[in-house]
């Protein structure tokens, strides 16, 4: 099978899907011929996708931190989609706070999406994944071990971690397999981090070029094909944690 046509008849779901690791997912499922309905929070960001996507997939604003987003979400899924065969789980938040100066505000910020998002998206779609079909989870490597400046994003996605592997277990009657990647530095228009100057952005570029084994950034594609190997390839393959990161944590 050529790769436009490696995934024609299937259905997926992108969930923070208008930029970055999201959005190049987004790309390669339309290249290989799956119908896809991709959300994102920002204005913006949703504009310029349906700028460039068109009618190739539908583009709806949705905050993964919002429970009246995702219930509408889920109507929305039926209504267009009915039965999908892949979510991806990418909408994210990241902020690096030092560990006194961290609010309530920006601690339940950060677990209402990274966590609790996630969560009632899951609860939210999985009826509607086939028999057979699967969840990724965009992570990070900040899920495991200590990071100064980190440790509320890290625990956000350490809580996400053990989240999909409950999923793994609650779905496994329906073969609907769960998995996680767990991405390093990664070339993105944010870097994965909100709130950067342009100063603290070319600092953090070069730490991560500098500290990891690989000596650059990894791409959003090919973050991107290990979202879509354990989606659709991987099928011996669920709860499981794949690292995308350069040797970074070697």
């Amino acid at each position: 099978m050529t790769a436009r046509h490696l995934y024609t008849g299937n259905k997926a779901v992108v969930v923070g899907g208008t930029h970055g690791i999201g959005l190049a997912t987004v790309r390669a499922l339309l290249e290989g011929g799956a119908e896809v309905l991709l959300t994102g929070r920002d204005a913006q960001n949703v504009l310029a996708a349906q700028q460039e996507l068109g009618s190739r997939a539908l583009v709806v604003q949705s905050d993964t931190g919002s429970m009246a987003d995702i219930a509408a979400l889920g109507a929305l899924v039926a209504e267009k989609l009915g039965a999908v065969d892949f979510v991806h789980i990418n909408a994210g938040i990241a902020r690096l706070e030092p560990f006194d100066q961290v609010t309530e505000e920006s601690y339940d910020t950060t677990f209402d999406v990274n966590t609790k998002g996630a969560f009632f998206t899951v609860q939210r779609l999985s009826p509607l994944v086939r028999e057979g079909g699967s969840f990724v989870f965009t992570s990070s490597i900040a899920d495991e071990g200590g990071t100064a400046g980190m440790s509320v994003y890290s625990a956000s996605k350490a809580a996400l971690r053990s989240l999909a592997s409950g999923f793994a277990a609650d779905l496994l009657p329906r073969k609907i397999r769960v998995n996680v990647v767990s991405p390093g530095f990664i070339q993105t228009p944010t870097l994965g981090v909100s709130g950067f100057s342009q100063e603290e952005r070319t600092a953090f570029e070069k730490l991560g070029d500098e500290i990891t084994p690989m000596k650059r950034h990894g791409t959003a594609e090919e973050v991107a094909r290990a979202v879509l190997f354990l989606a659709f390839e991987a099928t011996f393959t669920t709860g499981a944690r794949l690292v995308v990161d350069g040797g970074l944590s070697l």
